[in-house]
């Protein structure tokens, strides 16, 4: 059975650049009371956004590259949607690419 790590490395890699395309990528870090929120997806003190740049990517990036064991499911694409609904972004190949790390964990 083929690894799931090389494709989920490629699927951050290509998340990240479509951040980037967007101008979506923040180059200062949030606070650290920001980052330690216990909300999902830190609603509370994070854009979609910046919760991809400094928790989602990070942590998968790390299980990944540890060889850790990966969540079967992350929903992201759905969120995503939601948070883009009625923005003038031009987010279809962001929310694709989330939709490709979904469905890659739900096969495994």
């Amino acid at each position: 059975m083929k690894s799931i790590y090389p494709d989920i490395a490629t699927l951050l890699l290509e998340l990240e650049a479509e951040l980037r395309n967007l101008d979506l990528w923040d180059a200062e870090s949030p606070s650290a009371e920001a980052l330690a929120s216990t909300q999902p997806f830190c609603v509370d003190t994070l854009t979609l956004p910046q919760w991809l740049q400094f928790v989602f990517l990070p942590r998968m990036s790390q299980l990944v590259e540890m060889e850790m064991p990966l969540p079967k499911e992350c929903g992201i694409a759905p969120m995503a949607e939601e948070f883009f609904r009625g923005s003038d972004l031009s987010v279809a190949a962001l929310t694709g690419k989330l939709t490709e790390i979904d469905a890659r964990l739900a096969k495994g």
